[in-house]
């Protein structure tokens, strides 16, 4: 693992020590190749760190870190130098990288017949290669972060208007429901209005009708029992009073 002071003089886009440090407006310090590169993958000037929006082209070059990060890669090469790895196999110093097997070799290695039809490439220009690589690789992957995020974002409000429209949509049924409702109980209403002024009306028709049946019985009744007195009379008073009766 890099030590704590190898951290503070690493770039936070690379992870390289600072070759070229520029300090931006908003305080952050990268190295100026990758704070280009950057800007040209994503079209417009930002932060790569903090992602705020830097008005210069030109941030100045912070050469008291420039100056610090020499020193201290200088101290490391010295360390280096005194804790060589050497080859397990021929106790010789590692210095080339088989770009077939991707691990560092020495020259006897190089030679021999495992290694024969290889290719080779320096330590120091191996490094920078493969770092090269893998940050490009971190790049892409910071890129898929962050299209994920977004998708995520997309996502979650997209899910959040579902649930708005279903709420809406639930709304607009009630509110329709309660009209249908409320035109029922009117039409109800109506109804049973006009069905009890149409019952108001027939039983008035039907009570004026039996009173008038009841006054012809009454009637018919009465003048039965005077035909009936009549005929109970004697001969000569029924025929007496027969024209007037028939008459009645």
């Amino acid at each position: 693992m890099a030590s704590k002071l190898e951290e503070d003089y690493s770039c936070p886009v690379c992870f390289e020590i600072f070759k070229d440090p520029v300090l931006l407006s908003c305080s952050h310090t990268v190295c100026k190749v990758c704070l280009q590169q950057f800007w040209e993958s994503k079209g417009f000037r930002e932060c790569p760190i903090c992602r705020t929006r830097l008005s210069s082209d030109s941030p100045p070059r912070n050469l008291v870190l420039k100056n610090l990060c020499e020193t201290f890669l200088q101290q490391k090469s010295q360390r280096s130098s005194e804790f060589e790895v050497f080859c397990s196999l021929h106790s010789e110093k590692l210095q080339l990288f088989c770009l077939e097997d991707k691990q560092p070799v020495c020259l006897v290695c190089r030679d021999s017949k495992i290694h024969k039809t290889h290719n080779f490439s320096p330590i120091s220009e191996a490094v920078i290669d493969y770092k090269e690589d893998l940050w490009l690789k971190l790049q892409s992957l910071k890129k898929t972060l962050e299209r994920s995020e977004e998708a995520l974002v997309t996502y979650d409000q997209i899910n959040k208007h579902i649930k708005s429209q279903a709420q809406n949509t639930e709304t607009e049924i009630k509110k329709e429901f309660e009209k249908l409702h409320q035109f029922l109980q009117d039409e109800e209403a109506t109804r049973i209005a006009a069905l009890r002024e149409e019952e108001e009306q027939r039983s008035q028709m039907m009570k004026e009708k039996i009173e008038k049946m009841s006054r012809e019985i009454s009637s018919l009744s009465e003048t039965i029992r005077t035909l009936e007195d009549e005929m109970g009379v004697d001969d000569i008073a029924f025929l007496q009073n027969y024209k007037s009766t028939v008459e009645r």
